[in-house]
């Protein structure tokens, strides 16, 4: 069976994250649902991996990977980038800039179910071939 790992990296203080990193972690646990269901039958193995991060590696928080690799790194004409933050900021005690996706003049915080499963299908086909 093949595997596919989405690691889901996040901020952690005393067991909180900030907001939005929260709204990514119920996207990502939805994409990791859907997309069991859909490749289990198709041979893949669909695992969620939590990484939690302390403040000092606040700009690795927010981030997608998919076997190692960046959401944005597999969607085209997607990047990272960044903003600030004011809910990670009210947890570390100051200012915060946190990831953010950009893609077709769109700027993601919330990074959506819709991305993370285009992104685990390009990987897929990349695979594949």
């Amino acid at each position: 069976m093949k595997r596919l790992e989405i690691e889901w990296r996040h901020l952690d203080k005393e067991g909180r994250t900030c907001d939005r990193c929260a709204d990514t972690g119920e996207e990502v646990r939805v994409a990791c649902e859907t997309l069991a269901d859909e490749l289990q039958p198709r041979g893949w193995e669909v695992v969620l991996k939590e990484t939690l991060l302390t403040g000092d590696e606040i700009s690795q928080s927010n981030s997608i990977l998919i076997n190692g690799i960046p959401v944005e790194g597999l969607l085209p004409d997607a990047r990272k980038s960044e903003n600030c933050c004011v809910s990670c900021g009210e947890l570390i005690g100051g200012t915060a800039i946190c990831r953010t996706i950009e893609r077709e003049g769109r700027t993601y915080e919330r990074i959506p179910v819709s991305l993370i499963r285009e992104a685990a299908y390009h990987l897929i086909h990349q695979q594949n071939r």
